[in-house]
């Protein structure tokens, strides 16, 4: 009988030691998001090797693309704004006659061709497509010591050339007064179907596709140890790229965070966190950010977020429009510049567009988007990643275990609490509010971001927060 008991205790004891392998490896197989070796390219994947060569690039373009440019602005059809709209229907239309003129009588695009063309690019094929890059070295280093990679990712309606006021503050932060204690190697790529980017042939091609685009092209380059920025879409994939290669993201910086998980606790702290703060563990300025929650949340996302269910159901049929004209690409685009930098921007004629950018800048980013004809793909971007709905991705239920910093900007469309956004990242190292800036934070305020990444990167060097498993 004793030995009966002995042997019941013994299958106890395999079976829940065998409950707890499974749970421990099950678990850590769920941490990593599995890489996605897609194929991008037109037709069947070839049976031979891909060509990994990775060659120089130019901006570059032709007299006729700047006559026809010419052509659609001067047959250009207005229509009258309401009397006091101010950037309240969208651009001002008596301001977009305005931009039109300095985009036809005075804007220089082949002087911005020579300030795009003043970085390094290049191009390599990557799962069938042409991804382009900028790739900046720094122009000298303190001997004994080697450059950090940083990978810096864009968003819609952005581009690479968001990253060229911070570049040098990046690459030669002494110069700049930033000391030179840490000193980075940038590359900036184009999400594909963005800029110079090759857009995706097949359908499906999300952030977690764009990750792994970008983790091969950082392989590639011979960088296994990297760190990582980005905002809006690049938020999410850099987010992404840090789950699908703990060991290689040595850090992950972001100037914006969503989260798609909401529980209990957030909708408590919602009802209840004016009131309560410290019960839910928001601060003073998460309050002020937040509160009253219909006006600074939902009513933003009612107002704000149409274009997102347009690109998200039918992005082909309205961007076909803005690919015919460069007025319409004008319109929509500068519109986002206006209050994505300042809400309040809206109620100014200029919608504030001048207070924060040049007109030289906003047209050089509305020009990358025009001559390269990417408007749709770029688009389609947010179809691809949120036609399935929102929390049903396997990125979306995982962690991230890779030590993060989070840039806070006050005029960020939403503000997510650090209390809300550690429950994603669950080791965040840095969480900052920003004193001034707003949705583009690398264009906007390329020092305070520069900055906010310099003490990000030092944290995780001195204290040797990541460590490769």
């Amino acid at each position: 009988c004793s030995s009966l008991a002995g042997i019941m205790l013994l299958e106890v004891l395999l079976v829940l030691g065998t409950l707890l392998i499974y749970f421990l490896f099950s678990k850590r197989d769920e941490e990593t998001l599995p890489f996605k070796d897609g194929w991008w390219g037109r037709g069947q994947k070839p049976v031979t090797k891909e060509d990994s060569s990775i060659r120089p690039f130019k901006v570059e373009t032709t007299e006729e693309e700047l006559s026809d440019l010419f052509r659609r602005l001067d047959q250009a059809r207005f229509t009258e704004p309401l009397e006091n709209s101010c950037f309240h229907y969208g651009t001002n239309l008596v301001h977009l006659r305005k931009v039109v003129s300095y985009w036809k009588n005075q804007f220089n695009w082949k002087k911005q061709v020579e300030v795009l063309n003043k970085y390094p690019q290049f191009k390599t094929k990557i799962q069938g497509i042409d991804i382009h890059f900028v790739h900046v070295k720094p122009p000298c280093l303190p001997e004994g010591q080697a450059a950090k990679p940083l990978l810096m990712v864009h968003g819609w309606p952005g581009s690479f050339y968001e990253f060229y006021k911070i570049i040098p503050l990046l690459t030669d932060p002494a110069s700049h007064g930033l000391g030179d204690e840490h000193i980075f190697e940038v590359i900036c790529p184009s999400i594909p179907g963005y800029g110079f980017s090759e857009a995706p042939h097949k359908k499906d091609f999300n952030s977690v596709s764009a990750a792994s685009v970008f983790y091969e092209l950082m392989l590639r380059l011979g960088f296994h140890e990297f760190y990582t920025q980005g905002g809006d879409c690049g938020w999410l994939i850099c987010t992404n790229l840090a789950q699908i290669a703990p060991n290689h993201v040595k850090g992950l910086h972001l100037n914006m965070v969503l989260v798609s998980k909401l529980g209990l606790s957030h909708l408590l702290s919602v009802l209840l966190g004016r009131h309560f703060p410290g019960l839910f563990g928001f601060q003073d300025e998460d309050v002020r950010r937040m509160f009253p929650f219909l006006k600074k949340w939902l009513y933003k996302i009612l107002s704000e977020f149409g274009y997102a269910h347009i690109q998200t159901t039918k992005p082909d049929t309205v961007g076909c429009g803005l690919n015919d004209s460069p007025m319409g690409l004008a319109a929509y685009i500068l519109e986002k510049f206006s209050s994505w930098t300042d809400m309040e921007f809206q109620n100014l004629e200029d919608g504030g567009l001048e207070r924060k950018f040049s007109l030289d800048d906003l047209l050089t980013n509305i020009m990358i988007y025009w001559v390269s004809g990417c408007i749709v793909s770029s688009m389609r971007f947010y179809k691809e990643n949120l036609q399935k709905g929102i929390g049903t991705q396997k990125h979306e239920k995982l962690t991230v275990q890779v030590p993060t910093g989070i840039a806070a900007f006050p005029n960020e469309i939403l503000h997510i609490p650090q209390a809300w956004a550690k429950k994603k990242y669950t080791n965040i190292v840095s969480f900052q509010f920003m004193p001034q800036g707003g949705h583009f934070a690398a264009f906007e305020e390329p020092e305070l971001l520069a900055k906010d990444i310099l003490q990000f990167v030092d944290k995780v060097e001195k204290e040797q927060l990541w460590e490769k498993k």
